[in-house]
């Protein structure tokens, strides 16, 4: 069965994907948002992290993106079983100790809901405004997963040693109330396909169309077997905007819209090609209109997608 999630609206206002209502939305609308999806049987919400967005990109970008830990961490209190993850945390860009106190808490408090969901970054003016090194990201990141590995553990000192951190003999409390915390790496880039396979729980591709996602996912599979990881990662993908039902307004020529069973017949495709999991995301204009479609697709859709 392939589960479903999504990332919430409002948090994060990029011009690529919002919609005109959310730039007046606020705390209520994601809070129902995010008990609709508790409701509906998605398996997480997500929330996306970048600190300060330069001028020569703000345009595109907007200046909204919420904190993902304090968003997350919100919402957790006003939701029960959905998890909650980072997609993705730019973990470069902080101490991995700091990183860990913040969603270690974040899994106490939450029951042990939390994934999280990593990626390099890529706006340069973040990294040279908190001092780390943009040209070295990807080593940086490399190191930071193995340290956060060690630090969301069940060591109450963990201990680690690499080229950009060290750390051992310190105390941090609340451990995590997960075992293993569920480690996702985001990104489509070779690179980022490699570090999922051999250092991710679970692999978020950012994008890529169908066409592409077989070949990925077969590079990112041979890749865990070469270096003899056994388990499995759970292999993401991000559908195109949907609209369950006939819309009568102008949803956009890459919308997939149509009755729930023509969307599941589109949407059983991703598991065909072994995808474990679909970021969903949904065309509306208004908050009640958004969470009448993940209604609808959690009532008419999602239990013909296996």
């Amino acid at each position: 069965m392939v589960s479903y999630g999504m990332q919430l609206p409002v948090q994060s206002q990029s011009a690529l994907y919002a919609e005109p209502w959310e730039a007046a939305a606020g705390v209520e609308d994601l809070v129902e948002i995010a008990r609709t999806a508790d409701r509906g049987g998605f398996a997480y919400i997500a929330v996306c992290d970048h600190v300060a967005i330069p001028r020569r990109l703000a345009g595109a970008m907007s200046t909204v993106w919420y904190d993902p830990v304090a968003t997350l961490a919100h919402l957790a209190a006003v939701t029960r079983r959905v998890r909650l993850l980072s997609h993705v945390a730019v973990v470069g860009l902080r101490h991995p100790l700091i990183t860990a106190k913040a969603y270690a808490t974040l899994d106490h408090l939450s029951g042990g809901r939390l994934i999280l969901g990593v990626g390099a970054g890529h706006v340069r003016e973040e990294f040279d405004a908190l001092g780390a090194d943009f040209r070295r990201r990807g080593a940086l990141l490399d190191e930071v997963i193995d340290a956060l590995r060690a630090a969301l553990g069940r060591d109450e000192y963990p201990s680690f040693r690499g080229e950009f951190f060290s750390f051992a003999d310190l105390g941090q409390r609340p451990r995590p109330a997960q075992a293993r915390v569920p480690l996702w790496v985001g990104g489509s880039s070779p690179a980022a396909v490699r570090r999922a396979a051999l250092r991710g729980d679970g692999w978020l591709p950012q994008g890529d169309p169908r066409d592409r996602l077989p070949a990925q996912i077969g590079r990112l599979r041979g890749l865990r077997e070469e270096a003899g990881i056994e388990e499995p990662a759970v292999i993401g993908a991000i559908t195109e905007a949907l609209y369950v039902g006939g819309a009568t307004w102008d949803v956009g020529r890459r919308t997939l819209s149509g009755g729930p069973d023509a969307l599941a017949e589109s949407l059983r495709a991703y598991g065909a090609m072994g995808v474990d999991q679909i970021q969903v995301r949904f065309r509306s204009r208004s908050r009640t209109e958004l969470t009448d479609q993940m209604a609808a697709f959690a009532a008419g859709v999602a239990p013909h997608l296996g």
